[in-house]
């Protein structure tokens, strides 16, 4: 590749889950890079998180987007998160949650929601909407 491309991952701050969703991204968006906004039980802190934290995810999601060219961000919740410790099924519920509020925060980005599981495998929980994105 000539340029570098870039993926966007809001992922939990857990380091065991930064290398599979970073491989999922990588595999099926043909991204040589992905750039990091981690938090701890990041699907919460989107959906309950004060202003000042949404704004800060944001401005980061912008230095991607602008300053790196990244055209897909993907919102992961994991197993065994410490920093939301709930079942999946209602994380599941959460990520959902999460990929539509981060879809209207207005950049030209799509949005897909992954969940890591037990066995530290990457399971996606949301549709792409563009389909040109994917393999």
């Amino acid at each position: 590749m000539s340029e570098a491309s870039f993926a966007t991952a809001i992922n939990c701050m857990d380091g065991r889950v930064q290398e599979p969703v970073t491989n999922w991204l990588r595999d099926n968006f043909q991204v040589q890079y992905v750039d990091k906004i981690n938090e701890a039980g990041p699907n919460k802190v989107l959906l309950e998180g004060d202003a000042q934290t949404l704004a800060s995810i944001k401005n980061r999601i912008g230095i991607s987007h602008n300053g790196h060219g990244s055209k897909i961000i993907a919102i992961a919740g994991h197993h065994d998160c410490a920093g939301n410790p709930i079942e999946k099924q209602e994380k599941v519920e959460q990520i959902k949650k999460s990929v539509e509020l981060v879809r209207g925060f207005g950049f030209d980005m799509e949005v897909v929601g992954l969940y890591v599981n037990d066995q530290w495998e990457v399971e996606q929980v949301t549709d792409i909407l563009d389909s040109s994105l994917t393999q």
